[in-house]
């Protein structure tokens, strides 16, 4: 790794500077070279983490002007409403796959610190992975879950989404799912339990019991309404009525499932 190497170039030089140089004891001389190592090594990360952060900071401006313009957009369609419902949601789909795209394409600076930052490429494939998976590209997803870093519950659940989608086994999507969970907070790992235990009710064949022992389970570490209404239905054995609908974007966003879409017109009195 370049940066190790310029580290042990900047200590050597303090050692060769304090003990050729100087004429500075043998162990003045070490302890010279062993500070300029660190001195070195910490600088040059502080250095290039502020490089990553920026270019970091200049993906999320993209995503975050492009929102805003779609914002803009929906917010002139509360005043004058759009002729179609899905017309409008895939004008929507459409424009943001614009600003992601640009989002996407801004990644690839980060490659020019491919041989300083030893974690980078992994870096990337994570933040490429949400990308395309705004977009709905699941080949790239696919292509990108085995290197992208799986360190939050949210990356976790969308990895047990397509595994779930691939046609993985219940055991195969549990393991990833076991230490997912391990690592979450209270309330943390909502989404992941919500979503092991809707698989194991499509797939379990087991009348709902491994669902009802996932929420059981997850119920230790949270009080989310959704997971209790699952968890009593399970218990009652109404697994026709069990739904992550109370989740809302969290739930659909994992595209496990379509929101049902109702007219608001339905509710409009006219006198």
């Amino acid at each position: 790794m370049i940066t190790v190497l310029i580290a042990i170039g900047i200590g050597a030089g303090c050692f060769s500077g304090a003990y050729w140089g100087l004429e500075w004891g043998r162990g003045w001389s070490v302890f010279c070279g062993i500070a300029g190592l660190l001195a070195g090594q910490i600088g040059l990360g502080l250095f290039l983490q502020r490089k990553v952060k920026r270019d970091m900071a200049s993906v999320q401006g993209i995503l975050e002007n492009g929102q805003k313009r779609l914002h803009e957009k929906t917010r002139r369609w509360q005043m004058r409403p759009p002729s179609s419902m899905k017309a409008a949601q895939h004008e929507i789909f459409e424009d943001t796959k614009v600003f992601v795209r640009e989002a996407l394409a801004q990644t690839q600076v980060l490659g020019k610190y491919r041989f300083f930052v030893p974690m980078i490429d992994r870096q990337m494939a994570t933040a490429q992975l949400q990308l395309n998976w705004m977009i709905k590209d699941f080949k790239a997803v696919d292509r990108l879950l085995p290197k992208a870093l799986i360190v939050d519950p949210t990356t976790a659940a969308m990895k047990m989404a397509r595994m779930y989608a691939t046609g993985a086994t219940l055991a195969e999507i549990e393991k990833v799912y076991r230490k997912a969970i391990r690592k979450t907070g209270y309330n943390g790992g909502t989404l992941l339990a919500a979503a092991m235990s809707w698989m194991q009710v499509k797939k379990g064949g087991d009348d709902g019991e491994s669902a009802f022992k996932t929420l059981t389970e997850a119920l230790k570490k949270s009080d989310d309404a959704t997971l209790k209404r699952n968890h009593e239905l399970l218990m009652n054995k109404r697994l026709a009525h069990f739904s992550n609908s109370g989740l809302g974007d969290q739930w659909y966003s994992l595209y496990l499932e379509e929101p049902k879409m109702r007219s608001q017109r339905q509710h409009v009195k006219y006198r």
